[in-house]
């Protein structure tokens, strides 16, 4: 059974790169943590406190489902994400900055905060495709916007809530992290340290939780992003992501993009399970994996 998106469509193309669906997701999550509402509105609801990494294998899984999967294995996924966000309403608890005060309020279902949740998965998408698999095209980007919108719809957002265009949403997105809007919150500070891989990852499976990993995802950070979090970078970790990146762009430029290949492409579902098996036994031996967000007691 074919899926919702076509076997040439761009972001079936991106995300079958195991480079992209190994990286964009933790980019994402780091700068996502900017955006005070999405990030409260989402912590507030979450039960991975323990278990983060858990949390963002899944959602990666769910992502990888409704894109690459056939209709009856996106409809599961779409369903259950439906469930999840059923119950997220509420008011940010703690203040934003001067755009987002305490007590602003935020839903799963507002059609902003929908197309903001694609947004940043798109800018991340496109970003490491270009670091990591090649850069793409004017109408590779255009299409990589066109699934996403399509996909966002797909989760009931409004399609007219998206940008017109690539273009448009390229300088609003850019407009927006270039203003004063962004804003971490503690919690979000400590989650996008550790996803960075600031302080190590700490679990097992060196595939997907090396130092490696972490200067790309480092790396592929804005510097407005790095800085707010603290990310100190010098002239070494710059020339170490520029040398991890080359060498990747170099092997997928000796590979057919559409060549089957198990090291470079294909679905990357059993590498998000390695990590969140990794977690849980990880708590299960009483370890944390988030200290200060994962052991935190004022929460439910």
């Amino acid at each position: 059974m074919a899926g919702y998106f076509p076997e040439t469509s761009m972001a079936v193309r991106a995300l079958r790169q195991r480079a992209v669906s190994l990286t964009y997701g933790q980019r994402a999550l780091v700068i996502g943590a900017t955006h005070p509402v999405l990030f409260q509105g989402t912590a507030q609801h979450t039960s991975h406190r323990q278990t983060p990494y858990t949390r963002l294998g899944l959602t990666a899984r769910l992502f990888e489902a409704t894109f690459l999967g056939d209709r009856e294995e996106a409809d599961r996924a779409l369903a259950f994400t439906a469930k999840r966000h059923a119950p997220v309403q509420g008011a940010i608890a703690e203040d934003g900055g001067a755009h987002y005060p305490a007590g602003t309020t935020y839903s799963a279902h507002e059609p902003e905060l929908m197309w903001w949740t694609a947004a940043f998965t798109l800018d991340s998408v496109e970003f490491m495709h270009d670091a990591m698999v090649h850069r793409l095209t004017a109408g590779e980007r255009e299409g990589l916007f066109e699934d996403f919108v399509a996909w966002a719809v797909m989760f009931g957002m409004p399609a007219d809530t998206a940008p017109s265009s690539y273009a448009a949403f390229r300088t609003e997105y850019d407009a927006w992290m270039d203003s004063d809007a962004p804003y971490l919150v503690p919690e979000a500070q400590l989650i996008g340290e550790h996803i960075a891989g600031v302080h190590g990852y700490g679990l097992p499976g060196a595939l997907v939780t090396s130092p490696t990993l972490a200067t790309v995802v480092q790396g592929s950070l804005p510097r407005t992003v790095r800085a707010m979090f603290g990310i100190d970078w010098g002239r070494r970790d710059q020339l170490a992501y520029e040398a991890i990146t080359r060498a990747s762009r170099i092997a997928h430029q000796r590979v057919p993009l559409l060549a089957a290949t198990p090291l470079l492409r294909g679905r990357s579902a059993e590498f998000y399970k390695v990590v969140a098996r990794g977690e849980q036994a990880l708590i299960r031996r009483g370890g944390v994996s988030i200290p200060g967000v994962s052991d935190r007691t004022d929460v439910a």
